[in-house]
């Protein structure tokens, strides 16, 4: 018998106000595959979901399979969000290092676009993840109405109500609100680490650098040496004997 999700009531928060703000650099772009005209455009709406899944991906991190699916209209949107999840790199970089409740945290950000409600929707969703495992997480997350209502098959996820009427800052992108590493892993690879530069480095275009021969680049060799001029006698001519210092003829 499979266990229900826990219920939990949605808190007043933002993200279910209507937004009617002035539209301004703040506010997310939205990529969808029902407005792409070009392969440009579809190697946008790719960046834009690697940048909501992972934040950053090397091109050894990329899913050049699902890549081309989606190219050619082998699969949505929802189902390459999908493949993301479930893929080796985000496992590695979220599951595996985290418990249950932050990696449940973590993809609700990324994938509904909003913060967790209370501790009670982490739990309900933390018991999917123990019961059902990741991949039957990610797809009962992937089809919530909440998700199907304000993504659809066609539209990467993205953070709504990022910017926020009324005030002077508006909600923190979900990258630096919640790092990857838990606190105990952080702890455990050293972080945070503070490195001071003692050496102040200059930069000197090529026009300006020292040519072959210059006497700059001798200065401190020139320098090394501490070399002392000769130290004048002081001698009073009262106190020299004429008689004995001239020679006999």
């Amino acid at each position: 018998m499979a266990i229900p999700l826990l219920e939990y009531a949605p808190s007043s928060q933002n993200q279910r106000v209507a937004g009617l703000e002035v539209g301004s650099d703040e506010k997310p772009r939205v990529f969808t595959t029902d407005n792409i005209l070009s392969p440009t455009d579809m190697g946008d709406l790719i960046e834009a979901a690697y940048r909501q899944i992972f934040f950053h991906a090397f091109a050894c991190d990329r899913e050049a399979v699902l890549e081309s699916q989606l190219r050619i209209g082998q699969i949505t949107v929802r189902e390459f969000i999908r493949g993301l999840l479930l893929s080796d790199r985000y496992k590695r970089s979220f599951y595996d290092l985290n418990s249950n409740y932050r990696y449940v945290e973590q993809t609700v950000q990324r994938v509904l676009g909003r913060d967790v409600y209370s501790e009670r929707e982490k739990i309900a969703w933390s018991i999917v993840v123990a019961t059902k495992g990741t991949q039957g997480f990610v797809d009962e997350l992937l089809s919530t109405e909440e998700y199907l209502n304000n993504f659809g098959d066609n539209t990467v996820p993205y953070q709504r109500r990022r910017v926020l009427p009324g005030r002077t800052t508006g909600e923190i992108p979900f990258n630096i609100q919640s790092p990857r590493y838990d606190e105990y892993h952080r702890a455990q690879l050293g972080f945070p680490q503070v490195v001071w530069q003692t050496v102040v480095r200059t930069y000197r275009s090529y026009d300006r650098q020292p040519k072959a021969g210059d006497p700059s680049s001798f200065l401190s060799m020139a320098q090394s040496i501490n070399a002392r001029g000769g130290v004048p006698q002081n001698v009073s001519a009262l106190n020299i004997d004429y008689d004995n210092l001239v020679p006999r003829r």
